[in-house]
């Protein structure tokens, strides 16, 4: 689980379209503040919560991003590290935004 590369994947895989840290990204779903996660975070309910709420989160990945979000298990555990690390969050800005994905949030 490696928070540098989730804050990253955060950015790139789109997630935040949809979801924010910082005040950075959507506010269509729920924000990912460090402060507001349960430490420690079991992935495996991270997960479980993701695929409770697949159906709507595949409609907007597909509505938003023209295509459905493919994650690794690596990839994942990352992501989950990110959303509880506090430091590493106050370190997420547009910079972490590619291009591609920051036109997606201006629409």
């Amino acid at each position: 689980m490696d928070a540098a590369k989730g804050r990253l994947l955060f950015g790139s895989k789109g997630c935040v379209v949809c979801h924010s840290i910082n005040g950075i990204g959507g506010e269509d779903a729920r924000a990912f503040g460090a402060e507001y996660m349960d430490d420690p975070m079991n992935p495996f309910d991270f997960a479980a919560a993701m695929w409770r709420g697949a159906e709507p989160m595949v409609m907007m990945q597909q509505e938003e991003l023209g295509g459905q979000i493919e994650l690794t298990g690596d990839e994942l555990a990352s992501i989950i590290a990110f959303v509880h690390d506090a430091d590493e969050q106050k370190k997420f800005s547009d910079r972490d935004i590619p291009q591609n994905i920051r036109a997606l949030m201006k629409h």
